[in-house]
């Protein structure tokens, strides 16, 4: 079974994962350059960044809730589901972040917001990664990548036997 949210011939899930990856990992590279000494700006441009990471993760959230409701394979919903659990933690852990740093005037983090900041971005990566197992999983077997193809079995030109 393959996904069943698809745009342009891929799967929707994944695209969106990465929106909100990206900007997480942006937010921590300003909070990083702020408590470095950077301008208080890149806590302020940090903060929004999370925001809206949020926002893209809900509809990430959404879709792989999808997925995961709709999958007939047992495995590939097991997976589906602990992946569903995995972005749900992320975006209950980035939520907590923003309202933390909503009680400061410049919304800035600190040091121990930073460490929290990483293992968030952290869980986040491993569940981007355990999410594509579902994608892996739901592709036919002809179609799997295997780690030890021949090059004839590649280019298709590899005699079979009947």
């Amino acid at each position: 079974m393959q996904s069943r949210l698809r745009l342009g011939g891929h799967a929707v899930q994944p695209l969106l994962l990465m929106f909100p990856l990206g900007l997480f990992a942006m937010a921590l590279i300003f909070d990083l350059a702020s408590l470095l000494g950077g301008p208080k700006l890149f806590g302020t441009l940090a903060f929004w960044n999370i925001v809206a990471g949020l926002a893209g993760g809900l509809f990430a959230a959404l879709a792989g809730g999808f997925e995961a409701f709709t999958a007939r394979n047992p495995d590939a919903a097991r997976v589906a589901f602990l992946s569903l659990l995995l972005d749900g933690s992320v975006l209950i852990l980035f939520a907590v972040l923003t309202l933390t740093r909503v009680r400061g005037q410049d919304r800035l983090a600190d040091p121990g917001l930073l460490v929290v900041e990483v293992a968030g971005l952290a869980l986040a990566v491993f569940g981007a990664w355990f999410g594509g197992r579902f994608t892996e999983s739901n592709r036919p077997p002809r179609m799997r990548r295997t780690a030890f193809r021949s090059a004839d079995d590649a280019a298709g030109t590899r005699s079979r036997t009947v």
